[in-house]
């Protein structure tokens, strides 16, 4: 069975207060965690949309209109949205996350990274910020991932701690 095509929506992020500077910019293995999550998202997906600083316009409010944000412009049914924090996350995570979406999907610790169906989108425009409490009123599958692969780095103290 061939697999459908996925839209990659990269969750930049804004002011990355608790980093203490541009989480996007921060480097990792010799690049920087955006670069990483394009890339990611290249290998992972048909088509890449970057949503936040320097991406689609940032809607300031948060990962569920940013979300809106990407599937309002998504050419693909099932769109894959990966947060820039998440630099061990693999091109098998997202499909896994992609195979088993109904109208969502996501890992055992979500709610990010996640699969969304596009056909969504009217249950990311209520209004509510709590990505959380969206996907609760969707019909979203649990994956069971490899939990290394879904560390994410909120301080530049745990990014050093990551191993290359």
């Amino acid at each position: 069975m061939a697999r459908r095509p996925l839209t990659g929506v990269l969750l930049v992020g804004g002011a990355s207060a608790r980093f203490g500077s541009p989480k996007d910019l921060a480097q990792y293995d010799g690049d920087t965690l955006r670069a990483r999550a394009w890339r990611l998202l290249g290998d992972a997906c048909e088509e890449r949309i970057a949503v936040g600083r320097d991406g689609l316009d940032d809607p300031g409010t948060g990962p569920v209109a940013a979300i809106a944000a990407g599937l309002r412009v998504a050419s693909h049914d099932v769109a894959i949205i990966v947060p820039v924090d998440m630099p061990l996350l693999t091109v098998a995570a997202l499909h896994a996350l992609a195979d088993a979406c109904r109208d969502a999907a996501v890992a055992q610790l979500g709610p990010l990274p996640c699969a969304v169906a596009r056909s969504t989108l009217s249950a990311f425009e209520t209004g509510e910020r709590r990505l959380r409490t969206v996907l609760a009123g969707l019909d979203t599958a649990t994956v069971e991932l490899d939990e290394r692969v879904l560390v994410n780095v909120n301080t530049s103290a745990e990014l050093d701690t990551l191993a290359p």
